[in-house]
This record gives structure tokens, sequence and C-alpha cells, in this order.
């Protein structure tokens, strides 16, 4: 079982190594402009080059790969002399790249109207700043300088040249500065926990993704609690008494729920317990990615909603397989010798018709995190479908990435727990 096991890890670090790269490529090839939909339809051709070149776009695709994978910062701590750092500061807590001096002081430059200054961080988070006469000579004889700027990037800067012109980006963002000649953005890379920084909202991708997740596993979680217990416990009824008034209740009530769309059951929903009956909050944006969980009353409208979309698909497939075992010879086989029914049904049936049901359970738990995105938009529920609906729309590349590999871990976690749960309801089965 540990050498299956441990080959199943594996499987699942090449399916989510070959599933990034797909989305890189589908991504370069996708219609729309990053740069385009960030600054706005009013930005100049010199705007929307200058701020590509900050994101990154320009560099070519297997390099950005790349860096997004492995990070670039040992790379380019050659370029700029020493080894660089990534350090919180500010209120804020965002996290900021600095060069770190040999006495290890901390430093960035930034483009002043006098000239370029460079400053420097003090322990206790306040910051000097003091004049640069660092300028080197290239080839031509021209004085340059490669450094750190203050939005994270390693910058080419020419002696003389400040092109201030290029102006202010629009959509809320303020352009950093435009004195350089070349922009690289530094990262730390995915396999050392930075997904990167988002391009729709200008914020580190992780620890959105983390609040995201956190709430869609929260909604997921109480929904699943409803669901599979009361899906089985219908299904087994519905299967024991197959062709009966019961049966056919259980059955219609399943195929009605499965078949009404989720938009249609949560605007049903809101319209009864929120508008008819007062008793719950109906169609409410909700102000943070935290206030599910500060307020659990905004949950119970999407967990019902939820519920009834999967309680009647899972109970029909519990059915289905309850049918089929039961009808098999060693049932017919335990009723022949006497044994009682409800020992039939719970030492011998039950174990086998759950085989179905499991697989069926674990393929909608990646579905309950990531795939509720209808449930999300109606009620404006800040889960992970929502963020990974909204940045594909926007082709936030950083975004779609890392939430695409979490579906991918949940999707081959979860069958993974599957086939380790057959074990215990069926001990013929054995992994080698």
């Amino acid at each position: 079982m540990a050498r299956y096991i441990l080959r199943r890890l594996l499987f699942m670090l090449v399916t989510m190594l070959l599933v990034s790269i797909a989305i890189f490529l589908v991504s370069e090839v996708a219609p729309g402009d990053v740069a385009r939909h960030i600054l706005g339809q009013f930005a100049t051709p010199e705007q929307v080059e200058l701020f590509r070149e900050q994101m990154g776009l320009n560099q070519p695709l297997v390099l950005r790969y790349l860096d997004w994978l492995i990070g670039n910062d040992w790379r380019l701590s050659r370029l700029v002399g020493g080894p660089l750092r990534q350090v919180q500061v500010g209120q804020t807590g965002d996290l900021t790249w600095w060069l770190v001096r040999p006495d290890g002081t901390l430093v960035q430059w930034r483009m002043t109207s006098e000239g370029l200054v460079e400053v420097r961080l003090a322990p206790d988070g306040s910051r000097q700043e003091v004049p640069f006469d660092g300028w080197q000579r290239d080839e031509n004889g021209e004085e340059i300088f490669w450094g750190v700027d203050t939005a994270s990037h390693v910058v080419l800067w020419r002696r003389g040249e400040q092109q201030t012109g290029v102006g202010p980006a629009s959509a809320g963002r303020t352009m950093t500065e435009s004195s350089g000649e070349r922009y690289i953005p530094i990262r730390r890379g995915l396999l050392r926990g930075d997904p990167g920084i988002s391009a729709r909202t200008n914020r580190p991708v992780g620890p959105t993704l983390a609040r995201r997740l956190r709430n869609s596993l929260s909604l997921a979680g109480i929904a699943f609690v409803f669901i599979m217990p009361l899906a089985l416990l219908l299904g087994l009824l519905s299967g024991l008494r197959e062709g009966h008034f019961l049966d056919r209740t259980i059955s219609l009530f399943g195929l009605v729920t499965t078949s009404v769309p989720e938009f249609a059951s949560g605007v049903f929903l809101i319209l009864v317990f929120a508008f008819w009956l007062k008793l719950l909050p109906g169609a409410a944006v909700f102000p943070s990615d935290t206030a599910p969980l500060q307020d659990p009353k905004l949950l119970v409208l999407p967990v019902l909603t939820l519920t009834l979309v999967e309680v009647g698909y899972v109970t029909r497939m519990t059915r289905a397989s309850m049918i089929e075992v039961i009808n098999a010879p060693y049932i017919r086989t335990a009723f022949l010798k006497g044994l009682p029914y409800w020992r039939i049904v719970f030492k011998h049936a039950l174990r086998n018709a759950l085989m179905a049901p499991i697989t069926v359970i674990m393929l909608h738990v990646n579905w309950l995190v990531g795939g509720i995105v209808v449930v999300e938009s109606v009620f404006g529920y800040p889960g992970l479908g929502m963020y990974l609906l909204d940045s594909a729309l926007f082709k936030d590349i950083n975004a779609i990435e890392a939430g695409a590999l979490v579906m991918v871990a949940l999707a081959v976690g979860t069958q993974l727990l599957a086939d380790i749960i057959y074990t215990f309801l069926n001990p013929r089965i054995r992994y080698t």
C-alpha cells in the first residue's frame, strides 16, 4: 500500500506539471491583452508596452514559465551584484524585494527629479534616502546601473535618461516610475511557495487564493456533511424498496432536484426564505473574503442550494448500485440460508453497494470546491470558483495557474482517498 500511495503522489506531481504547462500554452494563444485590460482603452501604446515589460509579459514563454515555477531571484542576483531578499515591511504587510549589501543593509533605488537615489531600510522599518553615485560604464562607455526598484523589479537605469513622460496608468493603478531602460520582475517561484502577483488585483496570489480556498472548503464541507449521509440513506431505502411507492417518490425527488439548475433553485430559495419568510439574508454580496465565517447565516442558502443539486444525483447512483448488489447471487444465497434481513443488508450488501457511490462522492468533492461558480455568483460568495472565473476572464495567468494546480491536487488527492477507502469496503482489493 505504501508503494502504491508513493506512486500516486508522484503521478500527482507529474499531472500538476503537465497541467501547468498546458495552461501556460493555452493562455499564450488566448485572445486579449492583459496590459490593455489593466490600463484601459485610452492608454497609449507606449504605456501598454512599458507595462508589459514591467510585468514581464515581453519575455519568452519558456523563460516566463520557468521563472514562475522555480523563481529568478537567484539569476537576477548576478545582475545586481548581490543576493536578493523578500522582506515584509509597511502597515499593509506587503512583501518587497531588496538587495542585501555585504554588511547586511537592505537597499532599493528609485528615480527622482534630482536623479537616482538609494533607499536604505532601517531595522525599525523606517527608510532613509541618500544620493547615489555608483554608476558603472558599459562597453560603449555610457554610465548604467542595475538595481532593485521599489516595485520589486530589477531595473537597468542609464544616467541622464529619465523617461517620465509615459504617464500613470488608469483603472486605479499608479504605474511604477518609467525612468528605467529595462525591467525584470523578481519572482521566488511556485516551488518556494510564491505563485506570483495577480495582474488583476496587483496583490500576491498566495494569500488571496488561500482565503478563497478556505471559504470554498467551508461551504463544501458543510454541504458535504448534509448531502452525503442524506443521499446514501435515501438511495439505500429506494434500492431496498424497488418499484414501491417510497422508491418512486425518492426517485422523482432525485430527478427533480438534479434537473433544476443551480441558479434556478438558488433564486427560488432566496424568494422563499429571504423575501417571503424573511428568515435568512438573500442575495447579499459579501463585503469581504472572511464575511461568511463571521456570519454563519450567510451560508445557509448556498449550502441548501448545493444540497438540492447534489443529493438527487448521489441518491440515484446509490439506488442503482444497491439494486444491482441486492440481486447478486451471493445475496440470494444469504436469504436462502435464513440470515436476518437487516444483517444481510448491512453486513453483506451495503459495503459492496457503496463502491460506486464512493467514486461519485470523491469526484464531486472537487466540484464542490471549485466548480460551484453558479452558486457563488447567485449569492455573491467569495469562493475559489468565482476567483478562478474572474481570473480567467481577465487572463490573470498567475492566479489561473495557482488555482488550477490546487484543483488538480484536490482531484487526484480525493481519488487516492477513494482507492484507500475501497480496501476497507472490500478486503479482496489490494494495491501493490
